[in-house]
C-alpha cells in the first residue's frame, strides 16, 4: 500500500496548490450518496417491510456489503472519521460537536483528489467535528453548498461528488411533530408507498403499542422518500451520460435514528448499508460480479483510503483505514471498532470491537443506562412511550436492557445467531474464549490508536492548549499517560474502595476523575470514601470536583456537594459547566438547592447563544452553550420557572 508521510504530504500539497492538474475522465468519477440515520432497512438487505426500488436496483447492479460499520453511532464523530481516514478517537474529536483542533496537514482526503485535478463537490453537510473544519472545507471542495453538483465542473473533468440526504434523519423519523412529517415527507409518497402501522415490524426491545407502531411506519416512510431521491440522482447521472464512467457508493452515516439504534454501539447503531456500483469499464476494480454480496468487514476509516486507492492516489501515513477496493487493496480486516462518548449533553464512554460473528462492548460508565434523558430526541413521542413502559412491571429482558437504569460492564453477542443483540453471552462459560479474545483485541486497539477518550473533556481542553490532542497523545514527552487512565477507567464498576481511593489521590487529574467516577458507580460509600470525596471538592481540576460532588450527592451526601456543583456552573470552561449542569439534571430533586445557580447559568448561556441562533451555526462555544442549556432548561422545566 502506498503511503506518504505527513511532511511529504504537506510538500506535495503545497506544490499542487501552485498549479493543480486537470484530470480528464480516463480515471473514474466517484459519486457518494449518503443517507442519514439509517440501518440496512432496505429491500435488498431482506427487509420485507421496506419499499426501496431504486436502491434495490442499485444493489442488483453493484456489490452489496453485509458487514459495513460506522465507527460511531452518531453523525459528527462519524464524519470526522470519514473525512480524514482515521477514527475520531485517534484525532481527539470523539465528543459530539467539541471542535478540538487537529493537525493542519489533515485537510480531508478530498483535498488530495482536488489537488490532483478532480472537481470535488459536497452537497451539503460539513459536520466534521473539529476546530479545523473551515480549512477542510476550503481545501477539500471546489463547491460545498446545497447547490453543489458535478454539473458545475468544466466539461470532461473527472469529479468526486457527495450528496447527503437528510430525509431519513432522526428529525424526520421521530422528532418533528407528526403533522410536519406528513406535510414535508409523507406527502411525497403514493398511497401504495405509505407503510401501515399494523404491519410494522416491532423489535422485542420495544413495547408493542400504537405509538411505537406509528413511529416505525413513519421511519420506513422516510426511507422510501429517501429512496426516491437516490433514484433522482442516479437518473441525473444517466441523463448526463456519466453512468458508464462513474463508480457509485451508497451508504448511511450510522444506524437508524430510532431509540436503541442511534447512539448505541449495538449492531442497530453501527451496522450500515453499503452498496458500490461499478460501470463496465471499471469492472476490473470490482471485488465480484454485479448483483453479488460480500461479507468482507469494512469500516468508515477505510472509505477515504479506498477512494484514493480507486483513483490511484497515495494514501497519507497518518490515515489508519485500509482500502478495500482499488490498486492498494490487499488488507483483509479481522475487526472493526466503535466508540460512544458525549453526545449533546449526555456523557458516556464505551468502546466496541466486532468481527464477522461476535460483537463485544465495554461500558466504562455502567452506572449510566442506555436510555438516558436527552433534550432533543425527547421531543419524539416514542421516547416517552418507552419511558412510561419502563415504569411498569411488564418490561421484558430485552426492553430492560435498553430502558433500565444501568448497563453491564461487558456485553458479548453472537451476531449470526442473534442479529438483534438480545442475549448477552459475556457470562456464558461456553463463550469465555471469545470474550477474552475480543477483550484483548479491544485493549490492543485502545493502545495502538492512542484512544483519547479517557481524558475528561474539560481537562483535554486545558492539557492540549497550544497543540492538538492528536499531537499530545503522540509526543515523546506527553501529558497523556493513557495506560494509567485506562487502568483507572477499567476499575469503575468492579474495583475496590482502596483502588478508588488511590486513584482519587493520584498526581494525574485524569486518574483522579476516574477515581471519583468509581465512587459514583459504587453501591455505597464508607466514611473514609466520604472524607476523600469531600477533600476532592477542593481539587484544582474542575472535572474532579464535579464528579466528586456527583458521587457524594448520588449517595445522599448533599452537605457540600450541591454547593460545589452550583459553583462549577460559574466556570469559564464551558465543557466543565456542561459536566456540572448534566450532573445536576440527573440528580434531579437531590440538587434542588442549586436552583438559583441553575437559573443564573441558564441566563448566561442564553446570552452566549441567543434563542434565535441557528442550530447549524458551527461555532464551538455556541454548541457548548446549547448543550449546557439542554441540561439547565430540563432542570428548570421540572423545578423552576421557564
Amino acid at each position: 500500500m502506498t503511503r506518504i508521510s505527513p511532511l511529504l504530504f504537506m510538500i506535495v500539497s503545497s506544490l499542487a496548490a501552485d498549479g493543480p492538474h486537470v484530470v480528464e475522465e480516463s480515471v473514474p468519477n466517484i459519486l457518494w450518496i449518503t443517507a442519514e440515520d439509517m440501518s440496512p432497512t432496505l429491500g435488498c438487505y431482506g427487509d420485507d417491510y421496506a419499499i426501496t426500488p431504486n436502491i434495490d436496483q442499485l444493489a442488483s447492479d453493484g456489490v452489496l456489503y453485509t458487514n459495513a460499520f460506522a465507527t460511531a453511532p452518531v453523525c459528527s464523530p462519524s464524519r470526522s472519521c470519514i473525512i480524514n481516514g482515521l477514527p475520531a478517537t485517534s484525532q481527539g474529536t470523539q465528543q459530539m460537536r467539541s471542535a478540538f483542533p487537529i493537525p493542519g496537514y489533515m485537510k480531508g482526503f478530498p483535498s488530495l483528489l482536488r489537488d490532483a485535478g478532480y472537481y470535488t463537490s459536497n452537497n451539503v453537510k460539513t459536520d466534521y467535528n473539529n476546530g479545523n473544519w473551515e480549512a477542510i472545507v476550503e481545501a477539500s471542495w471546489n463547491e460545498s453548498s446545497d447547490q453543489a453538483h458535478w454539473r458545475s465542473r468544466e466539461e470532461g473533468k473527472a469529479f468526486f461528488s457527495v450528496f447527503n440526504l437528510m430525509t431519513s434523519h432522526q428529525s424526520r423519523t421521530m422528532v418533528w411533530p407528526y403533522e410536519q412529517f406528513v406535510s414535508e415527507i409523507q406527502s411525497k409518497l403514493e398511497t401504495s408507498e405509505i407503510h401501515s402501522p399494523k404491519s410494522a415490524p416491532v423489535p422485542p426491545y420495544y413495547p408493542d403499542t400504537p405509538v411505537i407502531r406509528k413511529t416505525i411506519a413513519r421511519f420506513y416512510d422516510c426511507v422510501t422518500a429517501m429512496d426516491k431521491e437516490v433514484g433522482a440522482i442516479l437518473q441525473q447521472l444517466e441523463d448526463d451520460g456519466l453512468a458508464d464512467s462513474t463508480i457509485v457508493f451508497f451508504y448511511s452515516d450510522h444506524g437508524s435514528g430510532m431509540p436503541r439504534h442511534k447512539r448505541a454501539l449495538l449492531d442497530s447503531g453501527l451496522k450500515i448499508p453499503l452498496i458500490v456500483r461499478f460501470p463496465e469499464r471499471y469492472q476490473h476494480l470490482s471485488p465480484s460480479e454485479s448483483g453479488t454480496r460480500t461479507d468482507r468487514l469494512v469500516s468508515f476509516d477505510d472509505f477515504g483510503p479506498t477512494v484514493l486507492s480507486l483513483t490511484g492516489k497515495a494514501i497519507p501515513e497518518y490515515m489508519e483505514g485500509k482500502p478495500f477496493l482499488g490498486k492498494a487493496d490487499g488488507f483483509l480486516r479481522e475487526y472493526t471498532y466503535g466508540h460512544r462518548d458525549r453526545v449533546d449533553e449526555v456523557h458516556d464512554l464505551a468502546r466496541s470491537v466486532r468481527d464477522q460473528r461476535f460483537l463485544y462492548i465495554r461500558n466504562f460508565m455502567p452506572h449510566l443506562g442506555y436510555n438516558q434523558p436527552t433534550a432533543w430526541p425527547d421531543l419524539g413521542e416514542i421516547r416517552h412511550e418507552i419511558y412510561a413502559h419502563a415504569k411498569t412491571e411488564f418490561m421484558t429482558d430485552p426492553q430492560r436492557h435498553f430502558a433500565g437504569p444501568i448497563r453491564p460492564l461487558e456485553e458479548l453477542y453472537d451476531c449470526q445467531a442473534d442479529p438483534q443483540n438480545l442475549k448477552n453471552l459475556a457470562g456464558s462459560p461456553a463463550h469465555q474464549d471469545n470474550l477474552e479474545r475480543m477483550r484483548a483485541q479491544l485493549d490492543k486497539r485502545l493502545r495502538d490508536s492512542r484512544d483519547l477518550g479517557f481524558i475528561p473533556e474539560a481537562l483535554a481542553w486545558e492539557t492540549s492548549k497550544g497543540s492538538t490532542p492528536y499531537d499530545l497523545a503522540r509526543a515523546s514527552q506527553n501529558a497523556y499517560q493513557q495506560s494509567r487512565l485506562i487502568k483507572a477507567a477499567s476499575q469503575v464498576g468492579q474495583g475496590s474502595e482502596n483502588e478508588f481511593l488511590a486513584n482519587l489521590e493520584h498526581s494525574d487529574p485524569g486518574v483522579r476523575f476516574w477515581g471519583a467516577v468509581g465512587f459514583s458507580a459504587a453501591g455505597s460509600l464508607s466514611d473514609k470514601a466520604i472524607d476523600a470525596l469531600t477533600t476532592a471538592l477542593e481539587d484544582a481540576a474542575p472535572n474532579v470536583r464535579i464528579e466528586s460532588a456527583n458521587a457524594l450527592a448520588r449517595h445522599g451526601r448533599n452537605e457540600r456537594s450541591i454547593s460545589a456543583l452550583a459553583s462549577a456552573l460559574e466556570e469559564e470552561n464551558l465543557a466543565a459547566v456542561q459536566h456540572a449542569a448534566r450532573v445536576i439534571e440527573l440528580l434531579g430533586e437531590k440538587a434542588i438547592e442549586a436552583l438559583p445557580a441553575v437559573t443564573a447559568c441558564n441566563a448566561r448561556m442564553l446570552t452566549i447563544r441567543p434563542p434565535d441562533t441557528s442550530p447549524l451555526d458551527p461555532d464551538p462555544e455556541l454548541d457548548k452553550a446549547m448543550f449546557v442549556g439542554f441540561s439547565t432548561q430540563a432542570f428548570l422545566n421540572r423545578f423552576g420557572s421557564n
